[in-house]
């Protein structure tokens, strides 16, 4: 396990349990004691976790991992529903995309495939995202044409949240919308951690003819702290796994149409 393994691995326990001590890491990671206090060391000197008395806390309910500590978790599984939600688009769809890993790799989805390139040079699809990432991404790709909006980015996300993004999205009409989520529950509906993020996905779905939610089978059932939409305001859920009963029962009654990656 490399260090950056290890400190996914390690944030993502914090996260999990709240707090941990250097005996609970030792066990779960399969590592010494020493090099448990060094990582530890590490993500607090990154303002990361909080070191106690012999381990570490999280900085706060609704622990958020920054982006850069995301990616490695749930990978293929990621990979495989970004494949299938990039077979929904179709070439001179305007498409909006938020923040997070899974859009992330739709967007590697939509930027590396040869089905959205036209043959007279012109943009095969129209990409509108908050995330600054995405946008970079992108940009050297030549049948892509990007839109940014504008906004304050969040150095947890890369995302761009506040009101000129609602200016922005107001004035737009998409065929699609794209949405990666913390959280998937029937009562609930689609959720997120962070406020300003749910506010700009609510935006996204308004403008959109269609609202795709993009979440492997971590998400199902979880609420988190901030609405996006009711699961009636969902036309499909791409994932990785078939959905839990309750949850699945749910997304049908609601009229959701669910796709499962493979």
């Amino acid at each position: 396990m490399t260090q950056q393994q290890r400190l996914n691995a390690l944030l993502e326990l914090i996260s999990e349990r709240g707090n941990v001590s250097i005996a609970e890491i030792s066990d779960s990671l399969d590592i010494s004691a020493a090099t448990a206090r060094r990582d530890l060391t590490t993500l607090a000197e990154q303002r990361l976790v909080t070191r106690t008395h012999g381990g570490a806390a999280a900085l706060g309910t609704g622990y958020e991992l920054p982006l850069q500590y995301k990616i490695a978790r749930q990978a293929e599984a990621k990979v495989a529903i970004a494949r299938a939600a990039a077979e929904l688009v179709a070439v001179g769809d305007s498409v909006g995309l938020n923040g997070g890993t899974t859009t992330s790799e739709v967007a590697r989805a939509l930027g590396r495939t040869d089905r959205l390139a036209r043959t007279d040079g012109d943009f095969g699809v129209t990409i509108v995202t908050n995330a600054l990432n995405i946008a970079y991404e992108l940009s050297v790709r030549s049948h892509v044409k990007i839109v940014v909006t504008g906004g304050i980015a969040r150095r947890q996300s890369y995302e761009l949240v506040g009101s000129l993004v609602s200016n922005t999205l107001s004035e737009l009409a998409l065929d699609i919308a794209i949405l990666g989520v913390d959280g998937l529950s029937s009562q609930f509906g689609a959720t997120t951690l962070h406020e300003g993020e749910a506010d700009v996905s609510q935006q996204f779905g308004k403008v959109a003819k269609k609202v795709v939610v993009v979440a492997d089978s971590t998400k199902m059932g979880k609420t988190t702290f901030a609405r996006i939409c009711r699961l009636d305001q969902i036309d499909i859920l791409v994932t990785d796994a078939p959905v839990p009963a309750p949850l699945d029962e749910a997304l049908a009654a609601a009229g959701v149409r669910v796709i499962v990656a493979k």
